[in-house]
């Protein structure tokens, strides 16, 4: 048995968080004494992994508990699937620390001939597809299935020559950034990007502009951003929000 002080301890959570996930029913306490002290056995130590795991793929607490509560649940399936799932992870991750060591090198020796697509190795397949599908889930699930779809309908080599495309519209936007989101330059650049997404789905104007924000305010996406260049994600919003006003008048 453990105390919700110790497991908290053992988990690297707070006493709060165990209290909170017995409150929504999502991890109750093996025991509770006569004194109201909650005590965990192996057990739920167990499923409070689970539930870790879960986490940090960054599923809803909602979600998990519907997963985690189904009868033919299997927590050995399970680990086994997290297992693939981080391997994946670390194997992205280690493409994007390879990818910054190769452009702290660039930078530092000046090497104007470096390949651009190797600036772009660290962006996995998966992470190219997310960022032109995830401003669909705000709006249409349906969408989303339609474009997954076209996506998977594409021959390998079609893929390759896509995310090519994508990859050289952001490196020429870094390349104009100096004139200015409003210049002819920049805005050739976004109708060029407009014109990439329709491999994917064919946003409309409020789409194209909630992308632009979501590439800025969203962590996951403006991190990616930063690694290429510090300001892109800004350039992008600001170019993409006159695209969009142009197209209004």
């Amino acid at each position: 048995m453990y105390t919700v002080k110790q497991l908290a301890k053992l988990a690297g959570v707070s006493v709060r968080t165990l209290h909170y996930y017995d409150e929504i029913g999502l991890l109750k306490p093996s025991l509770v004494g006569g004194n109201g002290y909650r005590f965990y056995e192996v057990d739920a130590a167990l499923k409070l992994q689970q539930i870790l795991f879960y986490r940090e793929l960054e599923m809803s607490l909602a979600d998990i508990k519907a997963v985690v509560s189904r009868p033919d649940f299997d927590v050995q399936t399970a680990l086994r699937s997290h297992k693939v799932t981080l391997q994946g992870r670390i194997e992205r991750l280690n493409r994007l620390v390879q990818t910054v060591d190769d452009t702290i090198d660039h930078l530092k020796k000046g090497n104007e001939t470096m390949n651009v697509k190797k600036l772009f190795e660290g962006f996995s397949e998966e992470e190219q597809e997310k960022y032109a599908l995830e401003a669909e889930q705000m709006y249409d699930p349906g969408i989303v299935r339609a474009s997954n779809r076209k996506w998977k309908a594409y021959t390998p080599t079609e893929r390759e020559s896509i995310l090519t495309e994508g990859n050289a519209i952001y490196a020429d936007l870094i390349s104009v950034m100096s004139r200015g989101a409003a210049s002819a330059e920049a805005q050739a650049l976004v109708a060029r990007w407009h014109k990439h997404m329709q491999y994917f789905w064919s946003p409309n104007d409020e789409q194209l502009a909630g992308l632009a924000d979501m590439y800025n305010d969203d962590p996951r996406f403006r991190d990616n951003f930063d690694k290429l260049h510090p300001k892109l994600a800004e350039f992008m919003r600001a170019a993409v929000k006159e695209y969009v006003r142009k197209r209004k008048k």
